[in-house]
């Protein structure tokens, strides 16, 4: 059975693989836990190690012979040169004084030496000569005056067959002398001679190299895994960011969403009221206040909406906001309040966070237009200072903090908490007095345009 069929093989070999997931990832742990000249420091120690584990068993052993040598005499000392096995000389009408060339071959290659200078003998064949008593065996072989390159390679041949034959004869003739002298110390009586012959066997010269590559593996793990943890621990942290982002604005729309509940039906309870009144005294006022009061709750319910959501609204949106809601309210205070809104057209479709300047305006009609018996004016507008979106909203009321139904500064204080998420330090809130009394609240935000979603040049 297969290990692939085989449920206990299988369920040893995911052990096994979940093991060495583990250890791999406690081994790089403890890698980038450590310091670089620490590292090099056990680098160094592992490659030491390594050299001396080389050299020591398991790794490696020696193992001792001993030879014994029966003949009881010294070693037989090396021969001294034999002389050529083979000469090879072309016969030549040499002149008195003429030098000629000598090639020998042995069992040590082939010589070519120059020759004595030539006799002043008539030139005629050479004759072979015998070796000598005692001499070495050799070989002369005379080529005669114009021998072609044939008869010089069977001669060749013929001197390499002597050389096998006299080499053969002289190991015979010493093997059997060797004999001989074995047999005649045994006779003799004569002690044999040992020798102790120790060998080395090595398996571990490939330590060192072992250990090399350990240490590169090891380097590389350092500095890819290393990184790795950084850009795991940003991600975690950058989640944990946007998660703690996304609560403080839920608890800020929270806010938000709860105040706009306390002051919308309040507001929307005053203009049912006033548009009970106006049917009775002034029917053709009434209706307008009904279509604004209409126009208002349109335009104000998608942006409550996505306001919770926090996505991006543009400018235009809220301004559909704050028309109707400042015609309801000229409509209740008639001429006391004056209105103005002044934002460009190019302005409109720049981004804006939703519900602010509804708040602003109503914490100037409320706090500094209601309160003062001639009422005032309030104005909206908008433009663009330093690559920033500016949108301020000022009255010609009793002034900032002065009216007896001043509020505790909730309203500003969430909204500067929303920038805040929002935009980071790129967007701020101000409050200062208007010119000739009344107070202005800017806010400036970042100037991008959701038509193309870039910011503006």
């Amino acid at each position: 059975m297969s290990d692939a069929n085989n449920p206990a093989a299988a369920s040893r070999w995911q052990r096994f693989a979940a093991g060495s997931v583990r250890g791999f990832h406690a081994y790089a742990g403890w890698l980038v836990g450590i310091s670089w000249w620490r590292f090099a420091l056990l680098s160094i120690l592992l490659l030491a190690v390594a050299a001396i584990l080389q050299h020591i068993p398991p790794f490696s052993w020696t193992s001792s012979e001993v030879v014994v040598d029966t003949t009881g005499s010294p070693p037989t000392p090396p021969r001294p040169p034999r002389e050529p096995a083979v000469r090879i000389e072309k016969s030549k009408t040499g002149k008195p004084g003429e030098r000629g060339y000598e090639i020998k071959i042995d069992e040590s290659g082939v010589r070519i030496t120059p020759k004595a200078p030539a006799a002043s003998t008539p030139g005629a064949a050479s004759a072979a000569s015998a070796p000598s008593a005692g001499e070495n065996p050799s070989i002369e072989i005379h080529l005669p005056p114009g021998a072609t390159s044939e008869a010089v390679r069977q001669a060749v041949e013929e001197a390499r067959r002597s050389i096998a034959e006299a080499i053969q004869e002289a190991q015979d003739d010493a093997k059997d002398e060797a004999d001989a002298a074995r047999e005649q110390a045994q006779a003799d009586g004569r002690p044999a001679r040992r020798s102790v012959r120790v060998r080395t066997t090595s398996f571990g010269d490939f330590l060192p190299e072992l250990a090399l590559l350990w240490i590169f593996a090891s380097a590389v793990v350092k500095i890819t895994y290393k990184r790795q943890i950084q850009a795991e621990a940003q991600a975690a942290q950058a989640t944990e960011t946007a998660e703690a982002e996304s609560l403080k604005r839920q608890v800020v729309e929270a806010r938000m969403a709860a105040m706009q509940a306390q002051v919308e039906p309040h507001f929307l309870f005053n203009t049912l009221a006033s548009i009970d009144h106006l049917i009775e005294t002034d029917p053709a006022r009434a209706s307008t206040m009904q279509k604004n009061l209409i126009a208002l709750l349109r335009a104000s319910m998608p942006t409550l909406r996505e306001a919770g959501d926090g996505g991006p609204r543009d400018l235009k949106r809220e301004l559909e906001v704050i028309r109707p809601y400042l015609a309801i309210l000229k409509v209740r205070m008639e001429d006391r309040l004056r209105t103005e809104i002044d934002v460009p057209e190019g302005l409109q479709s720049a981004e804006f966070p939703a519900m602010m300047i509804q708040t602003l305006v109503e914490n100037a009609i409320k706090h500094g237009l209601e309160p003062k018996p001639e009422g005032g004016s309030l104005s909206v507008r908008a433009e663009v200072q330093h690559g920033k979106l500016a949108v301020t909203v000022a009255d010609s009321g009793i002034g900032f903090g002065k009216a007896a139904t001043a509020g505790t500064g909730v309203g500003l204080a969430n909204i500067r908490e929303r920038l805040a998420l929002l935009y980071g330090n790129k967007a701020t809130l101000s409050v200062r007095e208007s010119a000739g009394g009344g107070t202005a609240v800017t806010i400036t935000v970042p100037y991008k345009s959701l038509d193309n979603g870039a910011p503006a040049a």
